[in-house]
């Protein structure tokens, strides 16, 4: 049976790909992606032949992966950050039906909200909620919605494609809605370029942050109301007791 791996290649950096990942990659024959993406990893696998598509070109992607593998190739789907976190994964087996004697296998990636949780500390060390920005999908009215209950939850937030041309506001409207139940002085903190050239964390207050500017290769970071700055890194205790000294 023929095989497509949609693989999660992390954040960018190469060293922040997983060895599962990057030995799936290895085994293949043809590896599709978005083609930033194909870029990021490219000088990795010599050889491979590479195919891609630009973005809001995902089900042609979909599509082109399994014509390969019906040709009998070992294909990989690549995606970054995870596979299954705003990835190619769902899609994969939606079209997937239509080539029942194709196997798709996921394997995970490291998400930005993780890589990027790392560079500022310790900010989602207990629940926390991941919301997109991007109504490119999902409608506006149901963004506001869950930005809302999660603010009034406490979660830590974590908000991917915060910001775009045609979005320049989004962030500062999120912040608006957010602000409703979080205190303006709630700890925050953005991350930029997450495992590529020019990476940069900041923490920032959530008032401060509505002011901020922010790109779609930024990860933004809202704490909770326990959330604090330590040595200048953000962190969110979980409530372990320990005697201070």
């Amino acid at each position: 049976m023929s095989k497509i791996y949609v693989v999660g290649i992390g954040p960018g950096a190469y060293d922040q790909m997983t060895m599962r990942a990057a030995n799936r990659l290895k085994q293949c024959d043809v590896i599709v992606g978005y083609t930033v993406y194909v870029d990021l990893i490219k000088e990795h696998f010599a050889g491979k032949e590479f195919l891609t598509t630009p973005m809001k070109k995902e089900v042609d992607r979909c599509i082109l992966a399994f014509e390969e593998a019906k040709k009998g190739k070992t294909v990989a789907m690549i995606c970054s950050g995870d596979a299954g976190v705003y990835g190619m994964s769902g899609l994969m087996f939606e079209i997937g039906e239509r080539y029942p004697e194709i196997e798709v296998e996921t394997v995970p990636g490291v998400t930005a909200a993780l890589a990027g949780a790392s560079i500022l500390g310790a900010p989602l060390i207990h629940d926390f909620a991941l919301i997109s920005l991007s109504d490119l999908m999902t409608p506006w009215e149901k963004i506001e919605k869950r930005l809302l209950l999660a603010s009034e939850a406490d979660f830590v937030i974590c908000l991917y494609n915060p910001s775009s041309k045609k979005r320049y506001d989004y962030l500062q409207k999120a912040c608006d809605l957010m602000m409703q139940t979080k205190s303006g002085e709630t700890v925050c903190a953005i991350v930029k370029n997450i495992g590529r050239d020019k990476e940069e964390g900041k923490v920032t207050t959530l008032k401060e942050l509505r002011d901020t500017e922010v790109d779609m290769f930024t990860s933004v970071f809202i704490g909770n109301s326990q959330t604090k700055v330590i040595n200048g890194k953000m962190v969110t205790p979980r409530g372990y007791t320990y005697e201070k000294e």
